[in-house]
């Protein structure tokens, strides 16, 4: 079965819309890679500054070939920095959780 990788993101309150920003300027960067099976950003709604990360991949050999090339290619950029700087990151922590799915269900 699959596994889950769980970025948990610290986000300052006055970081939120920055944060939300880059992730939809970079829809479609993860979905073409191999073995990627699922993306969501989930935002807090009351007691956490913390957002999950939620993706999904067929195996850790894919999540691990992403992460070591398309994802971290696209983290060593200079994009939307002055001067060629890379921008202040919005999160000012991160966490990553790993799940294997075990059990699953959909709607009928």
């Amino acid at each position: 079965m699959s596994i889950v990788k769980i970025n948990v993101l610290t986000v300052p309150a006055e970081q939120r819309e920055v944060l939300e920003q880059r992730f939809a300027s970079r829809a479609g960067a993860v979905e073409g890679s191999d073995g990627f099976e699922w993306f969501e950003l989930l935002r807090p709604l009351e007691g956490t500054d913390q957002y999950l990360v939620y993706t999904r991949w067929r195996s850790e050999e894919d999540f691990q070939k992403w992460m070591s090339g398309s994802m971290k290619a696209a983290h060593q950029g200079t994009a939307g920095g002055e001067g060629g700087e890379r921008p202040k990151p919005a999160a000012s922590g991160s966490t990553l959780w790993s799940f294997e799915v075990v059990q699953q269900a959909a709607p009928k």
